[in-house]
């Protein structure tokens, strides 16, 4: 769009409410996932459409953050440079928020002119008043690279008590939240090469934290009441001062970011940490060469900040202590809403490892954006963890938006569209004597007390509270109507039924305006099927709206003649449920792989069913004579003949006469349990062994180990030296007892293999891990219909 399209951008106006919206930058090294989209864009894009159905004057400011690490390892992943990378999902980003009618007023980038500007001179400002320090610091150099690593450029084992997750970054432990310095590591590791890099001095610049503290803490107590700071950001907050406030290195040795305008530093650039939060102001100068009446400003701009928890410290600590150290009259936050993480079924969402479901997953469903929408907002984890599950957005569907909602409002509007005898005509009734008409009397005090409520939840940005206030509305309305029997009213009592459906039209319309900040293309969809502009949608005082809410019978006009009445949502079935559970299982690495081994079993398929005709045209030459007859041909050794499994390990224990063995009760999905002998004692503690999913072969020959018969073998991978054994793990919501599948081949299991044939000796060989840590007989991976079977750490390693 070009610069004469652009709406004329809005300044903070005298006397008037002028709210200012941000929302934690989206980083750009993946698509973003549905925890990424309710953490950030989409609780600022609620308030900001809330901020405007007021009647504020509010603004909402975006944008990709692309400086840093993520981004180089990310553009040495793809293979591409960082710019590129950049450019690729900037623009996946800004179509994905687009379909989730993300309302942004500016939507940037901090890879722009504008953001070195802005930062460069807040960092001089910074030096000017002494708030910075130059010191060395110890920093991991990888000489097989021969560069400094940067944070993300290493991993190792985090160094925290009781976590010591073995694939913590340089910077933060994505298993047990910790911020990290990247020497701290145990086993640190480059990135790249995956050597083990060495320590070596590099001289770095500081915000003296320490030094600004009182000015912090002043600011901190004052604006966290002021502005009622969501508990887990304050706890947040509190925790950090407590540690004590240490320097913060604000550079690092990157070729990618804001360069540092000084000559003995020319080949460093700013930490993004530093920069990112100065991308909100950078990306607002892109929205108008007047962004200074927004952020420097305090008198007559409030700043709402939308956020993860893991974003807390930087928007609360050191972005506040930057801003502060320039002296200068800035807009500082106000109020900062923060949310929790958000689960995905069995695990946790990772954008970094491609688990969840992801915005333009959302996107190629069958389900509407405004039941995404409506399903996160429910879902809003505000103040511990929430899980997402495809059965409980099942429920949320069909219970609360189509039997209730919808029905509600598909009633109202399809009754009053009955042609005159059964109906209205699509007439809006009048309705004298509302006012003193008990049941509608009663619905308009209630309703009146919903919208308060409403309006003080919104207010403190308790989201959901005021999604679930509004949908208590549709309920109070439902109630009315089958209290009311206003079916009968139309054939007993004409005036009374004119009561109860210009009533509950007022209602339609108001959850039309009330849950548009949540879903707004119902709204759309509601003023439409109403026969009215959406413009006219508003909550604003100055207009009485909220005085005519308690009195819905006045809200819409007699004589107004709707448009014509569609079911609003559509149900969604268990199959589809289960479709959707299967397709996103595991993480994108498994999707993209069963995607394949898919179009590889359709090549196999067809080339199949070529051999097929083929074989006939050919055997059809042959005399009968020739031909060999059906029992004397030996099946082909093929992987379909290995009978694996998904199992459970319901019970383990030591072989009493073998201390190599241990002996499992394995559930196989037969009903009764199979006895399985394995060799994994020195390898696998007892307790890593019970009730643990695995692979067992179940057509093996059974044999006697040390007195005891084995009726299968559990899978497991070793090393090239074998000193190191791991199980092979199906996902963990795998089916137990279902059978473990290799796409492209299609057959039967043997009942039992034939040990003098060499079946599993002759397959065995092509069984292997790749370097992604899946279990593959030849390229093509073990899967289950949760997704594929992997190992824990042992590449390239031979299974048995």
């Amino acid at each position: 769009m070009g610069d004469i399209d652009r709406p004329v951008p809005k300044l903070p106006i005298p006397g008037k409410r002028n709210i200012l919206i941000t929302s934690a930058l989206p980083y750009v090294n993946n698509v973003p996932h549905l925890g990424n989209i309710i953490g950030c864009v989409l609780s600022a894009d609620v308030f900001a459409r809330y901020c405007r159905l007021r009647g504020y004057n509010a603004i909402y400011i975006c944008g990709t953050d692309e400086y840093g690490t993520a981004t180089e390892t990310k553009a040495m992943e793809e293979n591409s440079t960082p710019r590129q990378i950049c450019d690729k999902y900037h623009a996946i980003h800004r179509e994905v928020y687009k379909w989730f009618n993300i309302s942004f007023d500016e939507f940037g980038r901090t890879s722009s002119p504008q953001q070195t500007e802005v930062c460069q001179a807040i960092f001089k400002t910074l030096l000017d008043n002494n708030w910075l320090s130059e010191n060395t610091m110890k920093q991991l150099y990888c000489d097989t690279c021969e560069k400094f690593l940067a944070d993300r450029l290493v991993e190792g084992n985090c160094p925290t008590e009781g976590c010591n997750y073995d694939s913590a970054r340089g910077d933060q432990c994505e298993n047990c939240g910790k911020l990290l310095n990247p020497t701290e590591l145990i086993n640190p590791r480059c990135k790249q090469c995956k050597n083990t890099p060495r320590i070596r001095d590099t001289n770095h610049l500081f915000l003296e934290l320490p030094l600004l503290k009182d000015k912090l803490v002043s600011y901190i107590e004052s604006m966290s009441v002021a502005g009622s700071w969501s508990q887990n950001a304050i706890q947040t907050t509190n925790a950090w001062l407590k540690e004590g406030l240490k320097q913060r290195c604000i550079t690092r040795d990157l070729k990618w970011g804001v360069p540092v305008p000084l000559d003995e530093f020319k080949d460093k650039v700013f930490y993004v940490w530093f920069d990112a939060p100065i991308g909100y102001v950078s990306i607002t100068s892109c929205y108008t060469r007047d962004w200074e009446k927004w952020w420097k400003n305090p008198d007559n701009v409030e700043l709402y900040q939308f956020m993860g928890k893991d974003n807390v410290p930087f928007h609360t600590v050191m972005f506040p202590s930057t801003l502060i150290g320039t002296g200068e009259n800035w807009t500082m936050m106000k109020t900062i809403s923060v949310t929790e993480y958000l689960n995905y079924e069995a695990g946790k969402f990772s954008k970094s490892k491609g688990v969840g479901v992801f915005g333009n997953d959302a996107k190629d469903t069958n389900i509407p954006v405004e039941v995404w929408r409506y399903y996160l907002l429910t879902n809003r984890p505000e103040v511990s963890d929430t899980l997402f599950t495809w059965s409980d957005l099942q429920t949320k569907l069909n219970n609360e938006l189509l039997n209730n909602l919808g029905n509600f409002i598909n009633r109202v509007l399809s009754f009053l569209a009955k042609p005159t005898g059964l109906g209205y005509g699509s007439v809006i009734p009048d309705a004298t004597g509302a006012d003193s008409h008990p049941l509608t009397k009663k619905l308009g005090e209630e309703v009146g007390k919903y919208v308060e409520q409403y309006l003080e939840a919104m207010e403190k940005v308790k989201l959901k509270q005021g999604l679930k206030t509004a949908m208590s509305i549709s309920s109070e309305g439902n109630a009315y109507l089958q209290e009311s029997q206003f079916w009968k009213l139309y054939k007993e009592d004409q005036p009374s039924c004119s009561i109860v459906i210009k009533t509950s039209l007022g209602l339609v319309y108001l959850l039309a305006c009330l849950l548009e900040p949540f879903m707004p293309s119902f709204s759309v969809e509601v003023f439409k099927q109403l026969n009215l502009p959406l413009e006219q949608a508003s909550l604003c005082d100055e207009k009485g709206d909220m005085d005519r809410a308690k009195r819905p019978w006045d809200i819409l006009p007699a004589g107004h003649k709707i448009g014509t009445p569609e079911p609003l949502f559509k149900d969604l079935k268990d199959e589809e449920v289960e479709d959707y559970r299967r397709r996103f299982a595991g993480s994108q690495a498994d999707r993209l792989e069963r995607e394949e081994a898919e179009k590889a079993a359709k090549l196999a398929e067809q080339l199949k069913k070529k051999a097929s005709v083929g074989g006939r045209k050919q055997q059809a030459k042959k005399p009968a004579s020739e031909a060999k007859s059906k029992g004397s041909v030996e099946p082909e050794i093929s992987i379909t003949r290995l009978d694996i499994r998904v199992g459970l390990i319901k019970k383990v224990q030591k072989h009493p006469d073998a201390d190599s063995l241990y002996v499992e009760e394995i559930d196989l999905g037969e009903g009764d349990c199979r006895t399985v002998v394995s060799g994994l004692v020195k390898y696998i503690p007892l307790e890593e062994m019970q009730d643990r999913k695995v692979c067992v072969l179940c057509n093996l020959k059974p044999a006697s180990m040390r007195g005891i018969k084995s009726q299968a073998m559990v899978l497991a991978a070793s090393n090239s030296d074998h000193t190191k054994v791991e199980l092979v793990d199906p996902p963990p919501s795998a089916v137990v007892g279902e059978r473990v599948t290799f796409q492209g081949f299609e057959g039967e299991p043997d009942d039992v293999l034939n040990p003098k044939k060499k079946v599993w000796e002759t397959l065995q060989v092509d069984l292997k891990t790749n370097s992604d840590l899946v279990a593959c007989y030849k390229d093509i991976p073990l899967t289950t219909s949760a997704g594929v079977c992997k190992v824990a750490s042992i590449s390239c390693g031979s299974i048995k």
